[in-house]
């Protein structure tokens, strides 16, 4: 049975006196044990198997799949099953579901029981109309009741489901803002919520619904929120570059990164943040030809993965990213754009780049 949209959010009651957390990083998410700190995150028509594969090998320990509908599982829609599809050299892989209705996630979390998956992220922080009018993504941040029964349902047809096929339980996690607006950034009282239902990790942007991507990401939130949680707190927003990944964990204290419009066309941030970290020297910015041969792999795997038709189409959005910096970037992105075919594309970006 699907559920109403609660119109008016649900009056919360206070939050009862808590021990404050103890301080310090998790390199792990439930069950999922890391090797760094830095994860690709979960990106609607970009993160998909191919540019996951490419991050991972770049050195992303953690790859997110693009935002899967639950009703589209629930109504057997194949455009949806096609997102959950992975090789195995993405893994650990998360799902990320976005949805409303408690029945409808448990039962997804049932129906990708027996998958290959890591776990599964709820998406509670998407800011785009069409789905927060729907009272899903971002506009669950008004109703912390509801968004706290979500991951309850989950976590407890998880655990079921774990039971069932004897294995591990898989953990639930949260993807979310720091509120829908500047009148209403209520990220601390969510976080305690999510977290009492069960989740064994938030990711926080740190921005409101209201801002979208505009303005400037608030970290000193995703403090806050870490010094109040025991479960880990994965920080997010105007992570550009490895240096500012490494300054988001030493800044805020949380205890992983998610790097999201950070690594469009430019996946070598994973490598650059654990170079960082581990107190060695950036490394030097890719050449034109290295980010040339990176597009044209990711091309080629895409092209395998969705056929060429739809790689080349999505792929000239890549091309933007893979240019940026570049000179004469404008009107590359013109010829790029006319191209239809992988060969098409190929020679056009050879012959602009003057690398043959």
């Amino acid at each position: 049975m699907i559920g109403v949209w609660h119109l008016q959010p649900r009056p919360c009651p206070p939050f009862p006196p808590r021990a404050r957390a103890t301080k310090g990083t998790a390199m792990t998410i439930g069950n999922i044990k890391l090797n760094n700190p830095f994860l690709l995150a979960p990106l609607a028509g970009i993160t998909d198997s191919p540019f996951r594969r490419i991050c991972r090998a770049q050195g992303a320990a953690l790859v997110y799949s693009e935002m899967v509908s639950a009703k589209g599982l629930y109504y057997n829609d194949k455009s949806t099953e096609r997102l959950l599809a992975f090789e195995p050299e993405e893994a650990p892989v998360i799902y990320q579901l976005f949805g409303s209705d408690s029945e409808i996630m448990a039962w997804a979390v049932d129906k990708l029981a027996d998958h290959e998956n890591a776990g599964i992220d709820v998406n509670m922080g998407c800011p785009v109309p069409k789905v927060a009018k729907n009272g899903e993504g971002a506009a669950l941040m008004k109703d912390p009741l509801l968004a706290a029964d979500i991951v309850r349902a989950m976590v407890k047809a998880e655990r079921s489901s774990a039971d069932r096929l004897g294995r591990q339980a898989k953990p639930i996690t949260v993807k979310t803002r720091i509120g829908w607006d500047e009148s209403n950034v209520n990220i601390k009282e969510f976080a305690l919520r999510i977290e009492e239902a069960g989740a064994s990790a938030i990711a926080i942007h740190g921005r409101t619904r209201d801002q979208y991507y505009s303005g400037s990401a608030n970290w000193d939130k995703i403090a806050e929120v870490k010094s109040l949680l025991s479960i880990p707190v994965i920080g997010s927003g105007d992570v550009m570059t490895g240096a500012a990944a490494v300054r988001m964990l030493r800044e805020t204290g949380c205890d992983l990164v998610m790097i999201a419009r950070g690594a469009l066309g430019n996946p070598w941030i994973f490598h650059e943040a654990k170079e960082l970290l581990a107190g060695r020297p950036a490394p030097p910015l890719p050449s034109i030809e290295v980010k040339l041969n990176m597009f044209l792999n990711q091309l080629k795997l895409t092209v395998e993965f969705k056929g060429e038709t739809a790689a080349v189409r999505e792929m000239r959005k890549h091309a933007g990213w893979y240019l940026k910096g570049v000179p004469g970037a404008a009107s590359i992105r013109q010829k790029v754009n006319r191209a239809t075919t992988e060969t098409g594309l190929q020679e056009v970006l050879r012959q602009e780049l003057g690398i043959g």
